[in-house]
């Protein structure tokens, strides 16, 4: 389907790649790299200029607010092959399904909200062994990616910023086991936890040694979604002890290849395992939820530049009115000027945004860190 952009592309003499790049290391830059992060399910179905231009997803959405492009090279660092999807039962409100991780839930067919997980696949060492053997094998021939093709895709002379995936070294365990899981986990089988993550280091590593030689990456970006609105939801000492020295043999493959800038994508308040984020070299925060954490600029008037963020707008204010959105931007003036900031939506734009509140504050973004 071609999409008819509704917004013009923010003016500038820099392209994407390059004003991102200085963006991100405290250069001059003609205006600030313009994205979100995209939109709840329910946005596509209730706001009338996604139904009346037939967007029906996170893609679409970019292509048609002309947003900035960053793009992604990914491997397959988790399971292979996944459990079968299978629908268990359902009624006229809810299915309880199995899966790709393995996990027993019942969702709401006409919400997005997250599932009720019920069970895991996976609770003990030997239920752990079994699908490490048949699902997160090293030699597993569909780990291999097909570098030419790739290379055809992302030609170097690009204009845009290109992101290599690290992968999760701890949210997408956090996927097998449940919430509830992984906290016994790491109290009842601590040597298998920290197994799960050897094995999806090691997995990442091999899948960098595969490409990292062959492209010029502007950035790496990863998943962990480890925290919610009281901090991280395994200990700071697991974190510490665990988690982040894988960090640091990842960090080192990227700094072989001149890639400094690292994003990871993690909910809610950060700031209790932010120091060993930062140790083990991950370096700027996304999509920084401020409900449950802080205004960015408490995080990075304690961090100075050594800490980037990408988002921190607090989806609260959107849904406030235009009044609340002219109060927040005005508060961000000063960290977009700084640099190693790019103000979005703190997570997907939910549903209870208006659509024309949700447009004004485009329009704001586009008047306060659009102009040259």
């Amino acid at each position: 389907m071609q999409i008819k952009p509704i917004r013009d592309k923010w003016q500038g003499n820099m392209t994407d790649r390059e004003r991102f790049k200085r963006q991100m290391h405290y250069k001059s830059f003609d205006r600030c790299f313009n994205m979100e992060f995209g939109y709840w399910d329910e946005n596509f179905e209730e706001w009338k200029m996604f139904k009346d231009n037939s967007i029906k997803d996170n893609a679409q959405a970019d292509l048609f607010f002309n947003f900035d492009t960053i793009k992604t090279i990914g491997g397959r660092v988790w399971l292979n092959p996944t459990f079968e999807h299978k629908i268990i039962e359902e009624d006229e409100r809810t299915r309880t399904i199995r899966n790709s991780d393995g996990l027993i839930a019942v969702e709401e067919k006409f919400s997005s909200s997250i599932p009720n997980y019920k069970s895991s696949s996976v609770v003990t060492p030997d239920d752990w062994k079994k699908v490490k053997e048949e699902k997160m094998r090293r030699d597993d021939p569909a780990r291999v990616l097909d570098i030419e093709t790739l290379k055809a895709q992302h030609p170097t002379d690009r204009d845009y910023p290109l992101c290599v995936d690290c992968g999760s070294m701890i949210g997408k365990i956090r996927d097998l086991l449940t919430f509830e899981g992984l906290a016994y986990a790491c109290y009842d089988y601590p040597d298998m936890v920290e197994d799960m993550v050897e094995t999806c280091c090691l997995l990442v590593e091999d899948f960098l040694d595969q490409v990292l030689p062959h492209f010029d990456f502007d950035l790496a970006g990863g998943w962990e979604d480890i925290c919610f609105k009281n901090g991280p939801i395994v200990s700071v000492d697991f974190f510490k002890n665990v988690v982040t020295p894988r960090y640091k043999r990842i960090r080192k493959k990227l700094d072989e290849y001149g890639i400094d800038i690292w994003y990871t994508d993690c909910d809610g308040d950060v700031r209790p395992i932010l120091p060993y984020f930062l140790e083990g070299g991950i370096n700027c925060l996304f999509p920084f939820e401020v409900n449950g954490c802080a205004h960015p600029s408490e995080v990075l008037r304690e961090y100075g530049k050594e800490l980037r963020i990408m988002g921190g707008v607090d989806k609260m204010a959107l849904s406030a009115g235009k009044e609340a959105i002219d109060t927040y931007l005005e508060s961000l003036i000063l960290l977009v000027k700084r640099g190693g900031y790019i103000p979005f939506c703190d997570h997907r734009c939910p549903p209870n945004v208006k659509e024309e509140d949700y447009l004004y504050y485009l329009d704001q973004k586009e008047k306060l860190f659009g102009l040259k």
